[in-house]
C-alpha cells in the first residue's frame, strides 16, 4: 500500500491513478492528521508526500510529518514531492531520513522508477549471519575482472548483486587506483540494463566550457566551431548506465546543470531547443570526500544526495594485502598470453614481498609494478629481487624532486598538481607561471579551466 499526502486534491487525483496504472495499491491524505489515522489502519510499503500543508508554505510542517513518520515507520521510505524552489527543503528533509525526492511538474516515468527503486531496497532483508563466500558469489553473479576474497571486499561485491537490480543512483568511493570503474562496471552488468550501453565520463578531463556540448551533445552551428553534428555522453548512455567518474572536479555551475538533468531526466542539445527524455542509470566515483567538499561550498548539497543513494566505500589495498598474491597471479596470467611467455611464474617469497608493500596507487599500481617487471626480467620465476628493482620504495618527500610513484597519479593529476603548485608560489600571476610552466597564457587558461582551478588576477 502507498500513501499520498498532499492537500491538493488535483495530485493526489493524479499520482492515485499513475500508481494504479501500474498496479500498486494507494491510499490518500490530505492532511498530516489524517495520513497518521490511515498509516494506523493500512500496513504501509511507502509514502508519497508533498512538504507544504499550510498557507505560509515554509514546508516545516512536512518536515515535522516526515520526523513522525520515520519515527514511528523507520522502514517505510517516504519520497517527498516538491517544487523546484523548495530543494533545500527536500535536501533537509534527505537528511531526516527521506528516500528520495521529486520536483514539481514530475516525469512520470522518473516518478515510477523512483517508487520500484525505494520499495525494491526496502524489500531487501540482509541477514548478518549468512555465510558470505566468493565461490556463491560468482555462481549467480557476473563478477569477472574483481579479484579477492578479503571480507571487505565480498560485502561489497553482496552489496552490488542487491542493489543492482534497481535503478538506485550509486556512489563509490575510494583512493585512486582501488578499482571503482570495475565496480560501476560489475553494478551494470548485473543489472536489467546489461544489454544497453555503459557510458565512461571523466568529468575530470572535461573544461567547464564543453561541459555542455560532451554531455548534451550540440547541434551544428550552435557555436563558432560546431562544424557538425555531435552526440552527447547522455544520448549515448539512454536506456543504459552512464559512469560519471571524478565528479568531485566538477565546478559549481556544471553541477547546477548536472542536478537538473538527473532531477527533470530530460535535457536539450545545444542548438535546439526541443527537450529530450532520458531514461537512464547514473553510477558516480570519487577518491575526494564529497561531504567535506559539501561544508566548504565548493559541491552542492542537493547533489550530493541525488547521487548518493547507494554508497559503495572501497577499501586501500594495504587493507586486504591478503588479496595481493591473487592479484598478482591474476595480472601474471593475463601478461603471459600478452607476451607469449606461458611458462611466467611468481615465487613465494616474491609474493610475500608485494604483500608486505604499502602501495599508495593501490591495485592500478601493483599492475603497473607487476607489468615493468615481466617486460624487464628475464628469466620465467620472478623473484622478489626482480621486483625490487623495478619498485620506487621511497615515497617523495616534501621538496623531493623525484617524480611520484608509478600508478600513484595519472598524468591529468600530475599536470594539475604542477599547475596548483605554481600558481600559489607565482601568486597566481598568469605571465610568470605561463613562462615557468612553457606554455603560452591562453594554453595556462584552457588548463585552469580543464581542472577547475580557481584564481584571481595578481594586482
Amino acid at each position: 500500500m502507498i500513501l499520498i499526502i498532499d492537500d491538493d486534491i488535483a495530485i493526489r487525483a493524479s499520482l492515485s491513478l499513475l500508481l494504479k496504472q501500474h498496479a500498486f495499491k494507494t491510499k490518500e491524505a490530505a492532511t498530516p492528521k489524517e495520513a497518521l489515522e490511515l498509516a494506523q489502519l493500512y500496513p504501509l510499503q511507502l509514502v508519497l508526500m508533498d512538504m507544504n500543508f499550510s498557507i505560509d508554505t515554509t514546508g516545516h510542517d512536512g518536515l515535522q510529518l516526515l520526523e513522525q513518520f520515520k519515527k514511528l515507520y523507520p522502514q517505510v521510505p517516504v519520497i517527498l514531492i516538491t517544487g523546484w524552489g523548495s530543494i533545500s527543503l527536500a535536501v533537509e528533509g534527505m537528511r531526516l531520513g527521506a528516500a528520495d525526492f521529486i520536483t514539481k511538474p514530475w516525469s512520470n516515468e522518473y516518478l515510477l522508477q523512483s517508487v520500484r527503486t525505494a520499495l525494491s531496497l526496502s524489500q531487501q532483508s540482509i541477514s548478518s549471519d549468512e555465510s558470505l563466500t566468493r565461490r556463491k558469489l560468482d555462481q549467480q553473479y557476473d563478477f569477472s575482472n574483481i579479484v579477492g576474497n578479503n571480507p571487505q571486499l565480498l560485502q561489497i561485491l553482496k552489496k552490488i548483486s542487491q542493489i543492482a537490480p534497481t535503478d538506485a543512483s550509486v556512489l563509490i568511493e575510494g583512493e585512486s587506483g582501488t578499482g571503482k570503474e570495475l565496480i560501476a562496471e560489475a553494478v551494470h552488468r548485473n543489472s536489467s540494463r546489461k544489454a544497453q550501453p555503459f557510458v565512461k565520463v571523466n568529468l575530470g578531463g572535461i573544461s567547464a566550457s564543453l561541459f555542455e556540448s560532451e554531455m548534451f551533445g550540440h547541434k551544428r552551428g550552435a557555436f563558432t566551431d560546431a562544424k557538425a553534428d555531435r552526440v552527447g555522453r547522455f544520448e549515448m548512455a539512454n536506456k543504459g548506465t552512464i559512469f560519471l567518474d571524478e565528479i568531485g572536479e566538477l565546478d559549481l555551475n556544471s553541477q547546477v546543470k548536472l542536478l537538473r538533468v538527473l532531477q527533470d531526466r530530460t535535457y536539450e542539445v545545444l542548438g535546439d531547443s526541443r527537450s529530450r527524455k532520458l531514461d537512464i542509470r547514473v553510477v558516480c566515483a570519487t577518491n575526494k570526500d564529497l561531504s567535506q567538499l559539501v561544508e566548504e561550498g565548493r559541491f552542492r548539497e542537493d547533489l550530493y544526495y541525488r547521487i548518493n543513494l547507494i554508497k559503495i566505500k572501497l577499501p586501500a589495498l594495504r587493507e586486504r594485502p591478503d588479496d595481493v598474491p591473487l592479484l598478482v597471479q591474476y595480472f601474471v596470467n593475463n601478461l603471459k598470453k600478452t607476451y607469449n611467455r606461458p611458462d611466467l611464474q611468481v615465487s613465494p617469497r616474491a609474493l610475500q614481498w608485494l604483500s608486505e608493500l604499502q602501495l599508495p596507487g593501490n591495485i592500478r599500481e601493483l599492475k603497473n609494478l607487476v607489468e615493468r617487471t615481466v617486460l624487464v626480467a628475464e628469466r620465467e620465476v620472478l623473484e622478489a629481487e626482480d621486483f625490487q628493482a623495478q619498485a620506487q620504495q621511497s615515497p617523495a618527500k616534501p621538496g623531493d624532486k623525484t617524480l611520484p610513484a608509478v600508478g600513484t597519479m595519472t598524468l591529468d593529476e600530475i599536470e594539475a598538481s604542477m599547475i596548483r603548485k605554481s600558481m600559489s608560489f607565482y601568486h597566481n600571476n598568469i605571465s610568470k607561471v605561463a613562462k615557468a610552466l612553457g606554455l603560452s597564457r591562453a594554453a595556462l587558461y584552457r588548463r585552469l579551466d580543464k581542472f577547475n582551478i580557481p584564481y584571481e588576477p595578481a594586482d
